[in-house]
């Protein structure tokens, strides 16, 4: 059973999805039950990617990257969360950010913080989510003031992907008190070592253990005002076109943990006796097997037809939001599913079903939760 089969990938991304599955047999598959227990931050998981060429390469050639597009990184992502969703987020957060410095930094900004990301000698984050807000774009409190020739940020925040180990981040901070709520904020490049600057680990999460996040401080954070990303105002509709991207790779997220998902209950079944017979052999078995099939296969043709539009700039804010919401639920079902049919044994630690059923939860929340995407949905659907 090949469910990330690549028919439906289009021809330029098989490559990378073909390397991206040796990778993730070689060096994920057999260390998630171990990085999941410890909680560790799996850095020669990471420093491997970085060998294999599948690392931070969505930067652009012109700045040390391989210049992968939206259906590439998708590709990838597949392959990496079936095989662990954990160390596959440490994997794909090392250059997270990047695509907003891509995208609207200076040149000086560009080989200066995108060329190590690229070369594998950095690796970076982006900070929006505080203490007390996460999908409310336009009610975050951390604020940047101009003091000269430099900015000084105050403020928190939360669910920082790499935020202690990062080199450096790209932060989201309010900049303006104007009655359009939309422009008061703009993207900033922020130095770990900057002086102001403090982060600690988080407290340990139910799933997606390998993959660190943290909780900033910002006291009187202090950087050159050369640090502002693009234009002042404008970070909101730069983290909205960010994130039309980042939802369909998130899609993707989901679609690997369901792949994992239905081949651990399809296995079981198969293996399994019960009454005397086989366990697939009963037919409420396999219905719930030809369930989460047809739910995967549906989120999958969705997903990749919304990778073709974002990338292509059709609707990108619908499709995206689609993708996202549909995927990452099929594999909240899907798990669900595997849970029931593993039965009792579906709680024990080491089942891999148990792992993806944990990690399944973080999906739907992240990158914008999916009572926000269908709030994007109706109002584009207009």
């Amino acid at each position: 059973m090949d469910l990330l089969e690549e028919s439906v990938v289009p021809e330029h991304a098989r490559d990378v999805k073909q390397r991206a599955r040796e990778f993730a047999a070689e060096h994920i598959e057999p260390n998630a039950e171990e990085y999941f227990e410890s909680g560790e931050y799996p850095w020669e998981v990471l420093e491997a990617g970085m060998d294999a060429g599948l690392i931070a390469q969505d930067i652009p050639e012109e700045y040390g990257g391989s210049g992968f597009d939206l259906q590439q990184v998708l590709a990838v992502a597949e392959e990496f969360y079936r095989a662990d969703a954990g160390i596959a987020l440490t994997l794909q957060l090392a250059s997270f950010g990047c695509e907003i410095v891509s995208h609207y930094g200076s040149e000086e900004q560009k080989e200066e913080y995108l060329r190590p990301v690229a070369e594998n000698d950095q690796i970076s984050g982006l900070a929006v989510s505080e203490p007390e807000t996460g999908s409310d774009l336009a009610g975050m409190t951390t604020a940047a003031e101009k003091e000269g020739d430099e900015w000084v940020l105050n403020g928190e925040k939360y669910w920082v992907g790499n935020a202690v180990e990062a080199d450096w981040l790209t932060v989201y901070a309010k900049t303006g008190d104007g009655d359009d709520r939309y422009s008061n904020y703009s993207m900033f490049i922020v130095p770990t070592d900057a002086p102001g600057y403090e982060a600690e680990h988080i407290p340990e999460k139910m799933g997606m253990r390998a993959s660190k996040q943290g909780h900033i401080v910002f006291d009187d954070c202090r950087i050159p005002e050369e640090n502002l990303v693009g234009s002042e105002g404008g970070g909101f509709y730069m983290l909205a076109e960010f994130f039309n991207h980042g939802r369909v790779v998130v899609g993707g997220h989901g679609l690997g943990l369901a792949a994992a998902a239905i081949e651990e209950a399809w296995e079981f079944v198969h293996g399994r006796k019960a009454f005397g017979r086989d366990v697939s052999e009963f037919q409420a078995v396999q219905h719930d097997l030809a369930d989460m099939r047809m739910e995967f296969e549906a989120a999958r043709s969705l997903n990749w037809r919304a990778a073709e539009k974002v990338q292509n700039g059709e609707d990108a804010g619908f499709w995206a939001a689609c993708a996202k919401t549909k995927s990452t639920e099929t594999a909240t079902y899907c798990a669900e599913r595997g849970m029931q049919l593993h039965g009792g044994r579906s709680v024990l630690g080491d089942r891999r079903i148990a792992r993806v059923y944990r990690d399944v939860r973080i999906p739907v929340i992240y990158e914008g939760a999916n009572e926000i995407q269908r709030n994007l949905i109706y109002r584009q659907s207009r």
